[in-house]
């Protein structure tokens, strides 16, 4: 009697859990893994497009230059 018991107090406890730790955790770490990938997805998106844009633009023409010259303030 007390072997059934235990038994059925074991089954119990594996279920209690498999159910109420192991399946909600697997959800959330299938959740964020969702989530990040979507979230990296977007990034590169945005990159692409920041790269598009900025290659699209006409380059700029190096500053003429010479000697430095010092800036005196005015008073």
């Amino acid at each position: 009697m007390i072997r059934i018991l235990l038994i059925v107090i074991g089954i119990y406890l594996l279920y209690r859990f498999i159910f109420h730790f192991i399946i909600p955790v697997t959800r959330v770490a299938g959740t964020m893994k969702k989530r990040m990938q979507e979230f990296q997805q977007q990034m590169n998106s945005q990159t692409d497009a920041f790269q598009q844009s900025t290659s699209q633009q006409a380059p700029k023409e190096p500053a003429k230059g010479g000697d430095y010259i010092e800036f005196e303030e005015v008073k």
